[in-house]
């Protein structure tokens, strides 16, 4: 019997693309959290004014008991993580440790959400927007929250929002594309694997207007220093302290887009493995779902324990179902190939420009920015990550 003819069920997919939405609707929380909301909001004139670290001193350290429900929790955590990355990077200077009115109630928050105490992709992306009006293009949405660096650095943020819509419907497919399987309905299996198809290249078309709405030196010399984390970075090299919560310093992962749930879920689905690297890319994505939600990480790993699509496909010998399949892993691939071409122009370009400058200038780098040169938020080394896992989903393309 093969696997998928093993009785599987799909667990509802529902849960996975209502929290995608759900706890991403709210803008306030109840009065008694006003200090966390009206310093999150003004993260940008206070960092900039040289103030936030002082403001956050003077923050009392509130209970969390109040909090109601899992999207009060989600914007909590979104505006404890924007206060945190502003205390700890505020100007040119680094913070070894987070005063305990900020680290105690964030922690708790985290705990209770099963992510980790820093700002994660979740937080800045998905549970970071509002509508201004009810539609959904970059001008008609706005953030809740922001770095120093203006209209590119909501324009980031916003991109990166609508990049992750163009997945729902792809994301939608996948209880179809297991149903099918266990039916043995390859006509609804192939249309299945279109609209996977079709969201990737919505993805790859959306990714575009980053040209449009991100200066590419603002964001090197500006947000991205604010996305860095406290794992495997240099300025950091012990972690962070977190007063009241641990005596030791912890290290985090700081934001990035291999936290990004919706595209885990395509490699599961498209059985792609990404080899190491000197021992970076399936390690470090793995490690990268305790940066996710909860309900995310669980909907990857149903993914993942799932009948395989790519042996349903080799056994099922049929040519119009090999080349969708085909065309989803091109999809993906042509995704990552654009990915790399943006981090060459908002990273590796000012990176050189800056450091250029520098010598011209017989100056010495910023050591925030010098750090980030060559890594990414995350730690790693990004160039030869985004690469490697490139390279692995081309070979996952199956023989005609």
């Amino acid at each position: 019997m093969h696997c998928w003819e093993s009785g599987w069920h799909w667990p509802c997919s529902t849960r996975y693309r209502d929290l995608l939405h759900r706890n991403l609707c709210i803008a306030e929380l109840p009065d008694y959290y006003s200090p966390w909301m009206r310093l999150a909001a003004d993260l940008p004139h206070l960092v900039e004014g040289g103030q936030l670290r002082q403001e956050v001193e003077k923050m009392p350290l509130l209970s969390i008991q109040q909090l109601q429900g899992h999207r009060q929790l989600c914007l909590a955590h979104a505006a404890l993580g924007f206060i945190t990355m502003g205390y700890a990077w505020q100007g040119a200077g680094r913070q070894m440790s987070l005063p305990r009115a900020l680290a105690v109630p964030f922690c708790a928050i985290s705990e209770l959400l099963g992510m980790p105490p820093i700002l994660v992709y979740a937080d800045c992306v998905l549970a970071n927007w509002k509508k201004r009006e009810p539609l959904g293009c970059v001008e008609n949405l706005d953030v809740l929250f922001s770095f120093p660096g203006g209209e590119s650095n909501k324009g980031f943020f916003l991109v990166s929002l609508l990049v992750e819509l163009a997945a729902a419907s792809g994301i939608k497919a996948i209880p179809t594309i297991f149903n099918a399987m266990l039916h043995h309905d390859l006509s609804t299996l192939q249309t299945a694997l279109q609209d996977v198809a079709a969201s990737l290249r919505k993805m790859r078309d959306v990714f575009t207007l980053v040209h449009s709405h991100v200066n590419p030196g603002i964001f090197f010399r500006s947000l991205r220093i604010y996305l860095a984390g406290w794992k495997d970075n240099p300025l950091m090299p012990e972690g962070l302290v977190y007063e009241g919560v641990w005596d030791h310093p912890r290290q985090y992962a700081g934001g990035s887009a291999a936290q990004s749930s919706t595209i885990q879920c395509f490699d599961m689905l498209l059985g792609i493995h990404h080899d190491p690297v000197d021992g970076i890319p399936e390690e470090y994505l793995i490690c990268m779902r305790d940066y996710m939600p909860a309900a995310h990480r669980a909907f990857i790993q149903a993914v993942a324990s799932g009948p395989s699509l790519r042996q349903f496909v080799l056994a099922a010998g049929d040519t119009d179902l090999t080349a969708a399949f085909n065309k989803c892993v091109s999809s993906l691939v042509a995704l990552r190939s654009y990915h790399i071409e943006v981090v060459v122009k908002y990273i590796t370009i000012p990176a050189g420009q800056y450091q250029e400058e520098q010598k011209q200038r017989g100056g010495c780098f910023h050591q925030d920015l010098l750090g980030l040169c060559e890594r990414g938020t995350g730690g790693t080394g990004f160039i030869q990550f985004l690469k490697a896992i490139r390279d692995n989903t081309q070979k996952a393309h199956l023989a005609d």
